[in-house]
């Protein structure tokens, strides 16, 4: 069934949080670094949609500096989004912002999640209204995306990945921020949908989880859908792909294996929590490109 929806993208900036990402957050230079990556590839993303019946909420803290706010306001002198400055967002907080946003016109209300240092495939917001509502509450990924780290691009699948989004009747909504994106399943029941990629996750060195996994492409491909947000990803020579399909994936499986399995160890044993202390003890390492 392909009723329409009250569209949300929801996007935490720079909200005080606990854990592993305060820690980035307490780095030099964590705000400027952020902003200069949400300028080159979220913001972009976002406005080259090719649906743009959808609305944007940006939670900011209400201690920014004067020259964050002042660059926001000058970089959405089209009402691209919509800036908020909460110190927390509790649930009935966002739900409150949500309908003061879209105005609850329509019986469902669909949630995604958008970190600010990534960005989307032109018809992300056009593929994932297209996927319709099943009658109940339904998390949904676009499970294909792009990896960039440097200039190094890499296809990936994740079929709980961070561009999570909820599709549910507005009558006792939890949105796509109910629980980690990798745990909606836990709760409501899942669509998966595959096709080309349709996100683009970076990795860089103010990452707190993310790394670089799949296997490594040539930009050419992915240009129509993406543009300008492969600026500077050269082409993939034979042997560099030959190298990467000897080398490269078979040590990025094995390492990955490794991390989640510990993961899932931690969450199990320690719950949400320890495994949050676990990723503080990472969170100050260095990226490591390969």
């Amino acid at each position: 069934m392909n009723s329409p929806a009250d569209h949300v993208l929801l996007t935490r900036f720079n909200l005080p949080s606990r854990g592993a990402e305060s820690r980035i957050r307490a780095r030099d230079g964590w705000l400027q670094t952020r902003l200069g990556l949400f300028e080159s590839y979220c913001l972009p993303s976002v406005r080259g949609q090719s649906n743009q019946n959808f609305h944007w909420i940006i939670y900011f803290d209400p201690q920014s500096p004067a020259w964050l706010r002042e660059r926001i306001a000058e970089l959405n002198q089209d009402s691209v989004f919509t800036p908020i400055f909460r110190a927390e967002v509790s649930s009935a907080e966002l739900l409150q912002d949500l309908r003061a946003v879209t105005g609850a016109r329509h019986n469902d209300l669909l949630t995604t999640n958008l970190d600010n240092d990534d960005g989307l495939g032109s018809d992300f917001v056009e593929r994932l209204q297209a996927a319709g509502h099943q009658g109940t509450r339904t998390a949904i990924y676009l499970v294909n995306g792009l990896i960039r780290c440097g200039g190094g691009l890499y296809v990936r699948t994740d079929r709980a990945n961070a561009f999570c989004s909820v599709r549910e009747d507005w009558s006792g909504a939890r949105t796509c921020w109910s629980d980690w994106h990798n745990l909606l399943g836990r709760s409501m029941g899942v669509r998966e949908i595959s096709g080309d990629p349709a996100w683009l996750q970076l990795v860089h060195d103010s990452n707190v989880s993310n790394r670089i996994r799949g296997r490594r492409v040539s930009p050419d491909p992915y240009r129509g859908t993406f543009g300008g947000l492969l600026d500077g990803v050269p082409d993939l020579s034979a042997l560099e792909e030959l190298k990467d399909l000897v080398v490269g994936r078979p040590h990025r499986f094995v390492k990955e294996a490794g991390r989640s399995t510990l993961k899932k160890l931690a969450l199990n044993v320690l719950g949400k929590e320890g495994l949050d202390q676990l990723k503080s003890g990472w969170a100050l390492r260095p990226v490591h490109r390969r």
